[in-house]
């Protein structure tokens, strides 16, 4: 097993044993405060349910910055040159087209590749065919119909999808493990 292997197999276990900690934290909380009675009754269920709201709060804000320090290193590792959205969607354009910007209600044709941070290819049209869409209808990751409407017509751009943006915590339940931030190489063929 080469070096790079090796650190990429620390570093999940790092990842994990740290998840694994703040969902622990957020358990003793749950457990602690279902363990006591109070007369009071309504408030203290109240007050027992925003705690646990408040830890389960904090433990998705470290979620989505230690993924968002993920992307940012995988970035700076390849060079990458891309701007970032206000949701987290990471993009470049690097081929600009020449025909007419999508908008909501227009169908996208699109040629695509799928990868994980892994390098690993997932999905793609030369195995499934282009795939099209209606922007603004959902069916698709969010943070592929926000990509797409940054692009032209003719337009070649790559979106790294944070786990939030794509598939979320299940994954899509077929090649896209949990949590999982991926890759769109995208080339929009046509807007309809």
């Amino acid at each position: 097993m080469n070096f790079t292997k090796i650190m990429n197999k620390i570093r999940g276990y790092a990842k994990s044993l740290s998840y694994t900690a703040h969902m622990l934290a957020v358990l003793a909380a749950m457990f602690l405060f279902s363990c006591s009675r109070s007369e009071r009754g309504q408030p203290a269920v109240a007050e027992q349910n925003s705690v646990i709201n408040q830890a389960l709060e904090r433990t998705n804000i470290w979620l989505i910055d230690a993924e968002s320090q993920e992307i940012d290193d995988f970035i700076e590792r390849y060079g990458w040159e891309m701007k970032e959205t206000g949701t987290g969607l990471r993009y470049t354009i690097y081929e600009r087209g020449t025909g007419r910007a999508a908008e909501e209600g227009m169908t996208a044709l699109f040629n695509y590749s799928v990868f994980l941070l892994t390098g690993e290819l997932v999905y793609s049209s030369e195995e499934q065919g282009a795939k099209h869409f209606r922007i603004g209808q959902g069916g698709v990751e969010s943070g592929l119909e926000e990509g797409m409407l940054l692009l032209r017509m003719g337009d070649k751009a790559r979106f790294i999808l944070p786990s939030h943006l794509a598939h979320g915590v299940p994954g899509d339940g077929v090649r896209i493990p949990q949590r999982s931030t991926i890759i769109y190489e995208i080339e929009l063929l046509d807007l309809i």
